[in-house]
């Protein structure tokens, strides 16, 4: 297994040519990767994809589907579909690729496991995830938060704070002259009589840190509207087995079982998408408050198993679950969470 140093080195450099990578992003990145383990995992899916097969070979067999990739707890939050309806589940696929569906399973939990001051018991957390995934697979459907599932409204309802603090960070966003095609998607993106009054950089997420980030703050019907253009490129976990292949975003997004985000799209590249203070990701900070942290395991593997299932034969997956060893997921986690630990001390050691 090669080294966390030299997958660093050969990820970057492939990512240089995927896009025009964002130096300071990419510095925040590697900040990101020392401060916990947690944010090591988040920033470091291309690890994960190079090391998930040897650490847990008999994930192996575990059907196919196309999968998240990079599945974490920080990976859900809210949008507003077609009608206006508020929507919470999953909401970033960079990283979407086929492979076996258990390895999803896996990062989510080794994930919960890794966030800081949740203690929650492994075990319960494996127990939550399993539970909640066969619910989502017997029943796949999209989370309503106006219609059903309203206890998720705590994690999500945006506050007077929440608003000033998106606001804010977007008048401290420094500005940015955009490549000429990005400028035109972001503008086809507002809606119709928008007038864009600047654009700007924005540093957000973990493992997309580095991709260019760019976002048009526009004045229309006498208020503010937002549109992001963010690069993509290939998902890491066909990097890591050498194949070249196209993203699977929005194929994940607009799945049979999702009520999608309808301003998502691909234009040059470059991924758009609506973002306000109505459109939130849960934050580790919003389950320690809150509680109900094993109830929102359920919800979050359950929203995940309704992408799966968009997979053809979904009811192999259901079969697979079901003939699983007994403390299969615990057992694959604790693998994962002690490598995901080494590589970060290891990242973390002094040079020389």
């Amino acid at each position: 297994m090669a080294s966390i140093e030299s997958d660093v080195a050969a990820y970057e450099k492939w990512l240089r040519k995927q896009c025009r990578v964002d130096e300071a992003g990419l510095q925040a990145k590697h900040r990101r990767m020392g401060k916990s383990p947690f944010d090591f995992l988040r920033a470091t899916y291309f690890r994960w994809a190079r090391t998930i097969e040897a650490l847990c070979p008999h994930l192996a067999d575990a059907p196919p589907a196309l999968c998240i990739g990079d599945i974490h707890i920080e990976n859900y939050g809210t949008w507003r579909d077609a009608d206006a309806r508020l929507v919470w589940g999953i909401n970033d696929f960079d990283e979407a690729a086929v492979m076996p569906y258990a390895h999803d399973l896996v990062r989510l939990t080794t994930s919960a496991l890794l966030a800081p001051d949740l203690k929650v018991p492994a075990g319960d957390v494996a127990d939550a995830v399993l539970k909640g995934y066969a619910r989502g697979l017997a029943e796949p459907k999209p989370f309503l938060l106006d219609q059903e599932r309203a206890w998720l409204r705590l994690f999500v309802n945006p506050t007077g704070r929440s608003n000033r603090d998106f606001w804010d960070e977007l008048g401290r966003a420094d500005d940015v002259k955009p490549e000429p095609a990005v400028k035109r998607a972001l503008k086809r993106s507002l809606p119709e009589g928008a007038a864009v009054q600047r654009y700007a950089t924005r540093l957000k997420g973990g493992g997309s840190l580095g991709r260019p980030r760019v976002v048009a703050i526009a004045t229309w019907q006498s208020g503010q509207v937002v549109r992001e253009a963010k690069a993509l490129v290939p998902s890491a976990w066909d990097w890591a087995h050498g194949k070249v292949r196209r993203n699977r975003f929005l194929e994940a997004a607009y799945g049979p079982f999702r009520s999608p985000d309808p301003h998502l799209r691909i234009e040059g590249g470059y991924l758009l998408r609506r973002i306000a203070p109505d459109s939130r990701k849960i934050e580790v900070t919003d389950v320690q408050v809150h509680g109900l942290t094993e109830d929102l395991f359920v919800a979050m593997a359950a929203d995940l198993a309704a992408v799966h299932a968009a997979s053809p034969k979904p009811q192999r997956l259901a079969r697979d679950l079901q003939v699983r060893p007994t403390g299969w997921l615990l057992a694959a986690v604790t693998t994962a969470r002690q490598a995901v630990e080494r590589d970060f001390a290891r990242y973390r050691a002094p040079r020389g």
